[in-house]
């Protein structure tokens, strides 16, 4: 059981503590409720320069890491499609230095043509080379807007272009800034070596006064309902194998719909004694790496296998033994041991999270953006609620051929 005490200050921030003695660290988690799928169509990748532009100075702070290592502390952030995180890890006698820094790049940025034009050649040098020169990187590029229509999900976190990035003005930084930026659009979480009241008092001080943006409510356009298979074959790609992608539309990340797929998942794929292990390497040796897993996003999100096909492979022999594992999965008998082996692991990954005072400022922070912190001491049960004739259910459902998209990455 982890306790918290949640408070939400005059200016919108929500604030959740947890006091955790055994270590003498802080971690200070911020969550802005901002990601990928905020952005315009014709502006993206902004979320994730956001995230660099957030290490490049403040109104008062011109070098924000100096100032974490002379804390002993240390820092990291990173963008999903739904939010961007960051974090302090720091000694708990240096909390007010954490504090002082976020709320200061809360409050503004030090906005320059010449910041903005160094943070954009970064970040266009990262989408070259993790996405472009990079075997492989495309292949969400390829297949988002392959399996999503309408939904912002339909393009990466790195955005769609290089060009999108190098056309970001300041006009248009500091407007998506002064839109999402802001306390009543973060969570502050913290765990560790600190009493609640403290840091709430000590959260009042740094954050209280930074006024709210008070945005409108963003309405994100719901991806319709797929209702035909879709495929793309992508040929001459410089990659040691050919590569296969099905993906499935699922539901959202609070709805039970995912906690079942989630067991599906790791009942089809986790480890050595699964069953597309087993059958698709161990013994036929058609792939050298298959996995099913899911997205995990907030809003519906997709049901992924993808599989790297062995030396001689045929992708549409390979494509065929996917289905084939699919459709005993959906006719064969499922038994309770198959499960509970699972339900197992999860809890055991649960608890383990339970432990680390990082984690636990992490998962605080997300379950709060998720609509319902208690999932942080309720999740297992969400698991274990999982039975074996909704696995069933579930499967015929999610696993229709004209929920399907598929993408071959051919050599």
């Amino acid at each position: 059981m982890i306790n918290f005490s949640r408070t939400i200050l005059k200016n919108g921030l929500t604030v959740i503590c947890n006091t955790d003695k055994s270590t003498p660290f802080v971690s200070v988690n911020v969550l802005y409720k901002v990601g990928s799928r905020n952005e315009r169509d014709d502006k993206t990748g902004f979320a994730h320069l956001f995230e660099h532009l957030m290490f490049g100075g403040s109104i008062h702070i011109e070098d924000y890491d100096r100032h974490v290592q002379l804390a002993g502390g240390d820092s990291n952030a990173f963008t999903t499609n739904d939010y961007t995180n960051y974090y302090i890890t720091i000694p708990a006698s240096n909390i007010e230095t954490a504090l002082w820094l976020e709320s200061d790049r809360m409050a503004g940025l030090n906005f320059s043509q010449h910041a903005l034009d160094v943070q954009k050649q970064v970040v266009i040098e990262e989408f070259k080379q993790r996405y472009l020169n990079n075997p492989y990187g495309d292949i969400w590029l390829k297949l988002r807007p392959l399996a999503y229509r309408v939904h912002p999900y339909r393009w990466a976190t790195i955005g769609k272009s290089p060009e999108q990035i190098e056309q970001a003005t300041l006009d248009d930084v500091k407007d998506f800034f002064h839109r999402f930026y802001a306390p009543d659009n973060a969570i502050v979480s913290l765990s560790g070596n600190i009493d609640s009241d403290k840091a709430l008092r000590l959260i009042e001080k740094w954050f209280g006064d930074i006024p709210p943006a008070r945005t409108p409510q963003q309405i994100i356009p719901a991806e319709p309902e797929q209702t035909e298979e879709r495929r793309l074959e992508i040929p001459g790609n410089a990659v040691p194998a050919d590569a296969i992608y099905k993906v499935y539309h699922m539901g959202a990340r609070n709805s039970g719909n995912f906690y079942t797929c989630d067991i599906i998942s790791d009942i089809l794929s986790n480890g050595q004694s699964s069953r597309l292990y087993v059958n698709l390497i161990k013994n036929s040796n058609l792939f050298s790496g298959i996995d099913a897993y899911v997205s995990g996003d907030t809003d519906p999100g997709l049901f992924i296998f993808s599989g790297k096909l062995s030396e001689g492979t045929d992708i549409r022999q390979a494509e065929k033994a996917i289905q084939h594992e699919i459709d005993k999965f959906i006719r064969d008998e499922i038994t309770e041991r198959d499960v509970q082996k699972v339900i197992n692991k999860t809890e055991a990954r649960i608890s383990y999270s339970e432990i680390n005072y990082q984690s636990k400022a992490s998962n605080l922070a997300f379950f709060e953006f998720l609509g319902n912190i208690d999932l942080i001491n309720t999740e297992a049960s969400r698991y274990a609620e999982v039975t074996t004739a909704k696995i069933k259910e579930t499967a015929g459902t999610l696993f229709r051929p004209e929920n399907c998209s598929t993408l071959y990455y051919l050599k």
